[in-house]
């Protein structure tokens, strides 16, 4: 079953570490990838780019209304994600549960619908 685990923080958070607590969770990211690689349970994934450099894209009454950025009231933004393959929910959030953003921020476990949908 794959799953795309979301990963949310605030740049606060991060800001407010020293070097070298940064440079600690730096190396534990590191392992925590190399871990999930080896396993054969990563699939792929990717950090995002600063907010500012976003846009939200709505359309209502079919007139594209395209902002800046994520919505501004959210203090933690979308900062990246992965996509796993494993056996269930469980694991996944057992996975989750162990990346070191979950202590920075919240990460978030969906499974992704295969082409029958039968997730629904």
């Amino acid at each position: 079953m794959k799953y795309v685990v979301l990963i949310y923080s605030n740049p606060v958070s991060w800001e407010a570490l020293s070097e070298e607590e940064r440079d600690g969770l730096t190396g534990e990211f590191e392992a925590f990838n190399k871990e999930l690689i080896e396993s054969g349970e990563f699939v792929g994934g990717a950090a995002l780019a600063d907010p500012a450099n976003t846009k939200t894209v709505q359309v209502r009454g079919g007139v594209p209304a395209i902002t800046d950025g994520p919505f501004a009231e959210a203090k933690e933004q979308l900062a990246g994600y992965f996509v796993i393959d494993c056996l269930n929910l469980e694991r996944a959030t057992e996975i989750a549960a162990r990346d070191p953003n979950a202590r920075l921020g919240t990460v978030e476990v969906w499974p992704i619908m295969d082409e029958a949908g039968t997730e629904m």
